[in-house]
């Protein structure tokens, strides 16, 4: 029996029906009685795949098995360049070209002694950076309008950190996103539909990014998260608000949100010197908390990241449009020497579109990104273009194939997880293919 544990109902309109046999596997896919009150979990990280029920309990509960695997190959060029930094020093680009099983998850998630009560646990592994990871959470589902939950979540920042992957139109976000979003951290978190269409996200978080971090190496601030997200013309934007209208929308569905996050960052800092936060990059591409990154022989310590995101999107019979603004401050630095500056301002957006030129089977699209470095601290900005498709040989989302070219320009972002090398201007060539279930 295939079943969605923690989400909303399957995605009965992930499939069509004119096969017989696709039309039988409907039937499995009907709403369990159980879950009569199910909502979506959006803002939780949770998987968009059914899933296969391992065990199914009345009296204890329901343990079911979901999975994502992705494969790769990226080709970033030209193979030997470097940059220049806002302090005028210069940086060899380290370029890729190689084929990765990239990256992998596996899910066991359900509910125990009540519907109400989910859980996930999750092993996340990605063999481009030798990581490996467990992560989850509790919850508890009171209301429509309330949801707790405890684990391993997002204070926010980003359409993308909220419960979408892996449903976007690559298999990685743009650089816009890269830079701007926040992670995923310790969190407590409350969500809930306080009207039709109408959900917020509040959350209390440890730091930006806890992957790799110890507790020693946490302090004792919290971050904080609140969004926002509202669906008016349909209540809904396709399941876990995917991109790409592969559900091809009959009516015109629309979405509109806000997040805005803060947090007090430290470096993290271990015994060999280096900084393990990895998440606060400049938009030179340097980590902020790297020895020099702001002055010669200056390491800072601490400072403050507070950003807002503003995002907008429509879907309509095969069609996609969405967009994103953001807005970053880092201040209240403290560091061991004198620093040439007391706040750094970035800006930035990006801008995705995409239509099925063959209804459910080939998709198109393409994207556009920038960030507008602080002018006023000496840094410049950062583009990139993209074009791309999506193959679907099955009667499902869930199995694909990516193919698709970047021209980046001065890239904000270095992330062997993503796309993107720091300081690169050339072109990347990639293709994937990826499967959930």
């Amino acid at each position: 029996m295939l079943l969605l544990a923690g989400t909303a109902t399957a995605e009965q309109s992930d499939v069509p029906t004119a096969d017989p046999a696709i039309e039988a596997q409907q039937k499995l896919l009907q709403p369990d009685p159980r879950l009569a009150d199910e909502r979506p979990t959006w803002g939780a990280l949770d998987t968009a795949g059914q899933g296969i029920v391992l065990f199914d309990s009345d009296q204890l509960g329901q343990v079911a098995l979901s999975a994502y695997a992705l494969v790769r190959y990226i080709d970033q060029r030209p193979a030997v360049q470097s940059f220049v930094d806002h302090l005028g020093n210069e940086h060899d680009i380290d370029t890729r070209r190689d084929i990765q099983f990239h990256r992998a998850m596996i899910h066991l998630k359900g509910w125990f002694y009540t519907p109400k009560f989910r859980y996930q646990i999750t092993v996340w592994t990605v063999m481009s950076t030798d990581q490996t990871t467990l992560y989850g959470f509790l919850g508890y589902q009171f209301t429509k309008w309330f949801n707790l939950y405890g684990g391993i979540n997002t204070p926010g920042g980003s359409r993308s950190v909220m419960g979408s992957h892996p449903l976007w139109l690559a298999n990685d976000r743009v650089m816009a996103d890269e830079y701007f979003r926040g992670s995923f951290t310790g969190t407590l978190w409350a969500n809930g539909e306080i009207l039709p269409g109408l959900w917020y996200h509040l959350a209390l978080s440890n730091n930006l990014s806890q992957l790799g971090i110890t507790a020693s190496q946490l302090t004792r601030d919290i971050g904080t998260g609140v969004g926002m997200w509202w669906m008016p013309t349909t209540h809904e934007f396709g399941p876990l608000g995917a991109y790409g209208d592969w559900e091809y929308h009959e009516t015109l569905a629309t979405r509109f949100g806000f997040s805005r996050i803060r947090s007090r960052e430290n470096s993290q800092t271990l015994q060999n010197n280096e900084p393990d936060n990895t998440q606060v990059r400049l938009a030179d591409s340097l980590l902020l908390f790297s020895p020099g990154s702001l002055a010669p022989g200056v390491s800072v310590q601490r400072a403050d990241w507070e950003s807002v995101s503003v995002d907008a999107g429509i879907k309509y019979k095969g069609m996609f449009l969405q967009a994103e603004y953001y807005w970053r401050q880092l201040d209240n630095f403290a560091a061991d020497g004198a620093l040439p500056v007391t706040k750094i301002v970035d800006d930035g957006f990006y801008v995705q579109g995409a239509f099925f030129p063959i209804k459910q089977k080939l998709e198109l699209y393409g994207a556009t990104s920038w960030v507008f470095g602080d002018k006023d601290a000496g840094f410049g900005d950062a583009h990139e273009y993209i074009i791309g498709t999506n193959y679907y040989p099955a009667h499902t989302r869930k199995l694909r194939v990516n193919a698709q070219i970047i021209y980046v320009d001065k890239s904000a972002v270095n992330s062997t997880f993503g796309f993107y090398v720091g300081g690169q201007t050339g072109p990347t060539y990639s293709v994937a293919a990826s499967l959930l279930f």
